[in-house]
């Protein structure tokens, strides 16, 4: 019964989060993601819950480079030792619903995507876009030559992480996660962080961003009284999501993303049991992508904010696993790094921008579309006052989620094998 109702919990506590944002504004500043992950981490640690493993603090300090799966042992272990059948059976559900949940929103939040429009892009957005990612890879590569061996075990899976969440966005965060075999708690501190550092950022870039990058960059081509905005759509994206009309199309939108998972597991099945995940994700990001060029599946609404809505109970299932006990040891190296990561990568982007004559805005939009993800686009239009540059931003943010799983991945593992 325990198993059943904290299920119920997991699947449908976005619903009242997503109704909380609608209904109050300040709670839809607050972000629903950064929601979900309080909701999770009070969950997990207010001790309602059995614990995980009652020696995995001592074997995390005894072992500091244990990757995830010698954890996933340890803690198996001790629950069969224990003959503790409830949190052994807590932990197979949430295995298994981070598992469903990441895979099905992949290729859901793809099928949206305009592939054929990418091509169309204007030069300098797609140059900007050549750089952002460029600017992104290089500190993050650099950062972790500065930042290894102070402390923080397996960097090189968080430069991963990083990557896939400075490209694209929290799926392929959570996608890497799984893809590198993250912990928990290195995962929960790294979003974090990166929700810290973001606030700041958009705060920068509302305020006072745009005069500064004035002072080094062409101004917008087209005069702001031409372009300005009047109304942007407040809209909840999400509401809707339930009628008919939207939710019969969306099942066939699951149909068809369920065969895509079952394909990437059929695949999985012919190859190494280290490259399972990986194999998985990446075939479903292609599939995904596939699928978003077929009109039929393209133009079924609300499949972004279905696959969201699964990112959103991702977000619950991960928090409760992690141990606030466990931060300390991570935390100033891993703080330091992602600043480094987010504010090091806008320099570079600003200083390589001038070089190609880049525009302040387009710079601004393409930075927010890979760093903060395509649903920021709007709001960084309105506070500089250009609707010219939403469509450029959110396809620049579209084309980092697409590539982000690619990127990250490749990224880490090269990192590692140095």
């Amino acid at each position: 019964m325990i198993i059943i109702l904290l299920a119920v919990f997991y699947i449908f506590t976005p619903l009242l989060i997503l109704h909380l944002c609608h209904r109050f504004p300040f709670v839809n500043k607050l972000g629903a993601v950064i929601i979900a992950y309080a909701v999770g981490l009070i969950l997990g640690n207010i001790g309602i819950l059995p614990s995980m493993g009652t020696y995995l603090n001592e074997y995390l300090t005894i072992n500091p480079n244990a990757d995830n799966e010698d954890i996933k042992a340890l803690i198996v272990d001790d629950l069969i030792t224990r003959k503790d059948l409830l949190a052994f059976n807590i932990y197979k559900l949430r295995d298994t619903l981070m598992s469903i949940t990441i895979l099905l929103a992949i290729p859901l939040m793809l099928f949206s995507a305009n592939v054929k429009e990418w091509k169309k892009m204007a030069g300098k957005t797609f140059i900007s876009l050549i750089v952002g990612l460029f600017s992104v890879v290089t500190v993050v590569v650099v950062g972790y030559f500065i930042f290894r061996g102070k402390g923080m075990p397996n960097l090189w899976k968080v430069s991963g992480l990083l990557i896939g969440v400075y490209t694209g966005g929290t799926p392929n965060l959570a996608a890497l996660k799984m893809m590198l075999d993250v912990d928990a708690n290195t995962y929960i501190l790294t979003h974090t962080y990166d929700l810290i550092i973001g606030a700041f950022y958009i705060a920068f870039l509302m305020t006072v961003g745009q005069k500064v990058f004035h002072r080094f960059l062409p101004k917008f081509p087209i005069p702001l009284d031409e372009v300005k905005i009047k109304d942007l759509d407040g809209k909840d994206p999400f509401w809707g999501i339930l009628r008919r009309e939207k939710f019969y199309p969306l099942l066939k939108a699951y149909l068809v993303a369920i065969g895509i998972f079952a394909i990437g597991i059929i695949l999985s099945m012919l190859t190494p049991n280290n490259l399972t995940m990986v194999v998985v994700i990446l075939t479903i990001t292609t599939l995904g992508i596939l699928a978003s060029l077929i009109p039929v599946i393209n133009r079924i609404d609300k499949t972004f904010e279905s696959g969201m809505y699964l990112i959103l109970i991702f977000s619950i299932v991960v928090a409760s696993m992690a141990d606030v006990r466990n931060f300390a040891g991570l935390t100033p190296g891993l703080f330091a790094y992602i600043t480094v990561a987010v504010f090091g990568s806008l320099i570079l982007n600003v200083i390589i921008n001038k070089i190609f004559k880049i525009d302040a805005d387009t710079t601004m939009i393409t930075s927010v579309g890979l760093i903060c993800s395509p649903p920021f686009v709007p709001v960084i239009a309105g506070a500089i006052g250009n609707r010219h540059i939403i469509v450029p931003g959110i396809t620049v943010g579209i084309i980092g989620y697409a590539i982000g799983n690619y990127l990250g991945f490749l990224v880490a593992t090269l990192l590692h094998a140095l």
